[in-house]
C-alpha cells in the first residue's frame, strides 16, 4: 500500500465477487479494448484475477473490496493509453506490500517489466528509519529513481495518489490534511513538471478541498455568486471572440472556461486581495490549426479590446520545461473586465493537457512529441546528478521540492541558449544549469555586458556569461541565495567532500599529536592493533576513524589510549612507557572547513591561542584569553594545544577602535597611515562620543600580529588620534 493510500487492507472476509466489481472491470475492459490488441487484454484480465486472489479477505477503510481500488488506478491510467506492462503493474501495484506476492513471481507470471514496476512502486517496509520523515524521504527517492529509468513508475502513482485523493472521506480529518500537504507539495507539482495539467489541477483542488475546507466551501459559494453575475459579460465576450476570428479568416475553436478555486485562492493569499478584487475569474481558449494562426488571432484579439501591458507572454517561441506552448494574453474588456485568453494549436492543446502521457495518447506531431520526451529525459537525468550530489534521502527530497515548481526567468547564455530558472535565480542557479563544472568553478559574472556580484537576481531576457578559473572552488555563502535545486545540492556536496578530505588530515595530525605520551607515531601502530580497534567499534576504514576525530566525534585522547593497549598486548610488554610532551598542532590558518578562526576572539598569527575540538565542526581556534575559552575549561578532553606555522601569506581580519579628536580630515590622516603599511581596509564606521571625540571602528587585514603592530603604531603617531586599541570578541578593547 502505498503511502497516503486510505485503502488501509482490512483482514475481513471478503466474498469473491460482488457485481459492481465486475461492473467496474468491464468498464475497463472495454476501455482498453479500444487501443489495445486481444491478446493483451487478456494478459490485463489475468493480472486482475490474480490480484483480486491476493487481495482476498481485504477491504478498504470505505468498506469496499480492496481490489476496487486497483481496477480504479488501472482505468485512470487507460486514460492515458498506456501500454499492458503499465496496466498490470497498476492492477498489482500493492500486492507486494500488502500480500505474500514477491517480485520474482510477478517477474515469472507477468514479465521482468511489470515487476519492475511494481518494486518501483512499492515502498521499502523491509528497513527501520529513525523518523516518520526519513522513512517518506526514502521511499520518494525510490520512486523518483525508479521514475528515472522508467516514466510509467510515476504515471502510475500519480493514478494512485488521484484516486486515493477522491476516495478520502473515510479518512480521520488530520490524515486528510497531512496526505493533502504531501499532494501539494509532490504530487501536484510532480504533474505539473511532467506537464499532465487536467491531473494537476484535479490534484489541487481535491487538495485544496481537504486542507482548507471551509475556505473551499467560502470560495466555492462565492464563485457561484459571482458567475450568475458574470455570465452575460462573458457571453458577450465569447460571441465577440467568435465573431471577429472568421473576419480575419481564422477558424478557430473558441472556449470560455472558470479558473480553478485553488488558483484564485492562491492568487488572493500571494497579492493579499479580496474576492472581490479577484477580477479574472474567467478565461478563454483559442484553438486554431497553426503557428501562424496562432499570432494572427492575437492581433485580431487585440484589435478588439486593448491589451494589459506587460501581460503577454509567449509560450510559443519559448515554451516551458514542461514542453507546454501557447500564446497569453490579458485584455480589458467589457466593464472593464479582464479577459484572460490562450491561444494555441490543437497539437499544443494536447501537450498541454496531457503532457508525457501524449506520447501514449497522440501520434500526430511526432516532432512536438520528441522534443517533449528530451526535456523529460533531461529533466530525470538531472534528478539521477541530484540523487548523486545530495547525501541523505532528506535533503534529496528537499532539493526535488525546489526544482519541482516552475521556472519563471528565461535567461540566455552568450551563443543564445535559452536556460529556464526559477523565480530569484542567480548567476550561480545559471552557472550550474550549464554544467555542474561551470558552477564549481564559477567566479564572476556578466549580466547584459555588465560586471555584476554574483547574488545579482536574474530577470526575463538576462544575457548571462560566467567568468571561471581553474583553482576556484564553490563558496559556502552561496547557499544563502541560490534557488534551484541542483546548484544548492553540487554546493554541499562538495563542501561535505572538502569537509571530509579536512577531517581526515586534521584528524591524523590529532591523533599523532595524543599518542605521544604513549611513546607513539601513527607509523608505530601495527596492523594487529588496527584490526582490533576497528573490530571493536564496527568501523571499517582508518579513515573513517581519522575523520571522526577531525570532526569531533571522537577524542583523539581515548583512541590513542585503546591503541596503545591493543599495541601493548600484542609486544607482551607493560604499559610503562616514559610519556612524552604531547607537542603542539601546527596550524596555518588557511586550512579551511575542518579548522576555524573562532569569530568570537580573531586569532591572527603571533597571538597566543589554543584549539577546541567542537563535535561536527572540526578544530576551532580561539585566543588563550577568549571569554569562551574561560567558561569551558572545564572540558579539558577537547582543548588541543596548537601554535601558529612560521611563514604564509594569508590575510586575517582584526577588528581595532581608534578613538580622535573631532576634527575634518582625520579619517584620511588614518587611511594614509594604514595604506603605508600595506594594509587593507575591509569595513569603517564612526561613532560619536561626548563633546570633541570621534570613535573609528576599522576591519583591517594582516598578515600577523607583528603587522597589526605597526599598523597601530603607524596611527598612534598622528597628532588627532587620543587611544587606539584592538576590538577583542565581548566587545572589550584592549
Amino acid at each position: 500500500m502505498s503511502d497516503g493510500d486510505v485503502s488501509a487492507p482490512l483482514p475481513v472476509f471478503q466474498p469473491p465477487a460482488s457485481p459492481v466489481l465486475a461492473l467496474d472491470f468491464a468498464r475497463l475492459k472495454e476501455k482498453i479494448s479500444g487501443y489495445l490488441r486481444p491478446e493483451d487484454v487478456g494478459r490485463v484480465e489475468a493480472a486482475y484475477h490474480f490480484s483480486a486472489d491476493a487481495h482476498q479477505g481485504q477491504l478498504r477503510i470505505s468498506g469496499d473490496p480492496y481490489i476496487s481500488h486497483p481496477v480504479a488506478v488501472a482505468s485512470i491510467v487507460a486514460d492515458w493509453h498506456l501500454d499492458p506492462q503499465a496496466l498490470i503493474a497498476a492492477l498489482l501495484h500493492d500486492v507486494m506490500e500488502d500480500t505474500h506476492i514477491s517480485k520474482a513471481e510477478i517477474a515469472e507470471r507477468f514479465g521482468k517489466v511489470s515487476a519492475e514496476l511494481v518494486d518501483g512502486l512499492s515502498k521499502l517496509d523491509k528497513i527501520e528509519f529513525r523518523s516518520q520523515e526519513e522513512a517518506q524521504a526514502e521511499n520518494f527517492r525510490k520512486m523518483l529513481l525508479a521514475m528515472a529509468s522508467d516514466l510509467r513508475v510515476i504515471l502510475i502513482k500519480l493514478a494512485d495518489r488521484l484516486h486515493n485523493m477522491r476516495t478520502l472521506d473515510c479518512v480521520r480529518p488530520a490524515k486528510q490534511r497531512r496526505i493533502a500537504s504531501e499532494t501539494l507539495e509532490i504530487y501536484a507539482p510532480i504533474a505539473n513538471r511532467l506537464g499532465l495539467n487536467d491531473l494537476f489541477r484535479e490534484l489541487q483542488e481535491l487538495s485544496f478541498e481537504r486542507k482548507y475546507p471551509l475556505r473551499f466551501r467560502v470560495l466555492a459559494r462565492a464563485i457561484r455568486a459571482a458567475r450568475g453575475n458574470r455570465r452575460e459579460v462573458v457571453g458577450k465576450v465569447l460571441a465577440a471572440i467568435e465573431d471577429r476570428l472568421p473576419q480575419w479568416g481564422i477558424e478557430a475553436e473558441v472556449q470560455g472556461r472558470e479558473k480553478h478555486l485553488y488558483g484564485i485562492y492562491r492568487k488572493m493569499v500571494e497579492k493579499h486581495l479580496s474576492f472581490s478584487q479577484v477580477l479574472d475569474i474567467y478565461g478563454f481558449r483559442v484553438i486554431v490549426k497553426d503557428v501562424p494562426s496562432c499570432y494572427l488571432a492575437l492581433g485580431a484579439l487585440h484589435s478588439m479590446y486593448k491589451p494589459v501591458p506587460g501581460k503577454f507572454k509567449d509560450y510559443l517561441a519559448i515554451p516551458k520545461a514542461n514542453g507546454y506552448q501557447s500564446l497569453h494574453t490579458t485584455l480589458i474588456g467589457p466593464f472593464g473586465m479582464p479577459v484572460e485568453v490562450q491561444i494555441r494549436t490543437r497539437e499544443m492543446h494536447h501537450i498541454a493537457e496531457a503532457g508525457v502521457a501524449s506520447h501514449w495518447l497522440y501520434k500526430e506531431d511526432e516532432k512536438t512529441l520528441t522534443e517533449l520526451q528530451q526535456k523529460t529525459h533531461s529533466w530525470l537525468q538531472s534528478l539521477l546528478e541530484l540523487q548523486s550530489a545530495s547525501g541523505e534521502a532528506t535533503e534529496f527530497l528537499e532539493h526535488v521540492k525546489i526544482d519541482l515548481f516552475p521556472g519563471e526567468v528565461y535567461a540566455f547564455s552568450p551563443k543564445g541558449k535559452i536556460f529556464s530558472l526559477p523565480k530569484g535565480s542567480t548567476p550561480v542557479d545559471f552557472a550550474y544549469a550549464v554544467h555542474t563544472d561551470v558552477g564549481n568553478r564559477c567566479v564572476a559574472c556578466r549580466i547584459n555586458g555588465d560586471l555584476m556580484p554574483l547574488r545579482s537576481e536574474l530577470h526575463n531576457g538576462d544575457q548571462v556569461e560566467i567568468i571561471t578559473a581553474a583553482h576556484a572552488n564553490p563558496n559556502p555563502a552561496w547557499l544563502s541565495y541560490v534557488r534551484t535545486g541542483k546548484a544548492r545540492a553540487q554546493i554541499r556536496h562538495f563542501m561535505k567532500s572538502a569537509q571530509q578530505d579536512e577531517s581526515v588530515a586534521l584528524g591524523e595530525r590529532l591523533l599523532n599529536q595524543a599518542l605521544r605520551p604513549h611513546g607513539l607515531t601513527i607509523g608505530q601502530i601495527s596492523t594487529f592493533a588496527w584490526d582490533r580497534f576497528l573490530r571493536d567499534r564496527g568501523v571499517r576504514y582508518k579513515k573513517e576513524v581519522f575523520a571522526d576525530i577531525g570532526l569531533g566525534k571522537r577524542l583523539p585522547a581515548i583512541v590513542a589510549r585503546r591503541l596503545s593497549q591493543a599495541q601493548d598486548m600484542e609486544s607482551g610488554r607493560p604499559d610503562v612507557v616514559k610519556p612524552k610532551p604531547a607537542g603542539a598542532i601546527s596550524i596555518r590558518g588557511s586550512e579551511g572547513i575542518a579548522v576555524q578562526l573562532a569569530r568570537c576572539c580573531n586569532p591572527i598569527p603571533g597571538d597566543p591561542i589554543i584549539g577546541m575540538i567542537r563535535k561536527g565542526q572540526g578544530l576551532e581556534v580561539h585566543l588563550h584569553d577568549c571569554p569562551t575559552v574561560s567558561k569551558l575549561r572545564g572540558d579539558r578532553g577537547r582543548w588541543v594545544d596548537v601554535e601558529w606555522e612560521p611563514g604564509g601569506e594569508r590575510q586575517f581580519d582584526v577588528r581595532i577602535r581608534v578613538l580622535t579628536h573631532n576634527q575634518r580630515g582625520v579619517l584620511a590622516k588614518v587611511a594614509g597611515a594604514i595604506s603605508e603599511e600595506e594594509c587593507n581596509i575591509q569595513t569603517v564606521n564612526m561613532d560619536n562620543e561626548q563633546g570633541d571625540y570621534t570613535a573609528l571602528n576599522l576591519t583591517l587585514q594582516v598578515r600577523d600580529r607583528m603587522h597589526l603592530a605597526r599598523v597601530m603604531r603607524g596611527i598612534r603617531r598622528i597628532p588627532e588620534v587620543v587611544r587606539i586599541g584592538r576590538v577583542r570578541g565581548d566587545g572589550r578593547v584592549g
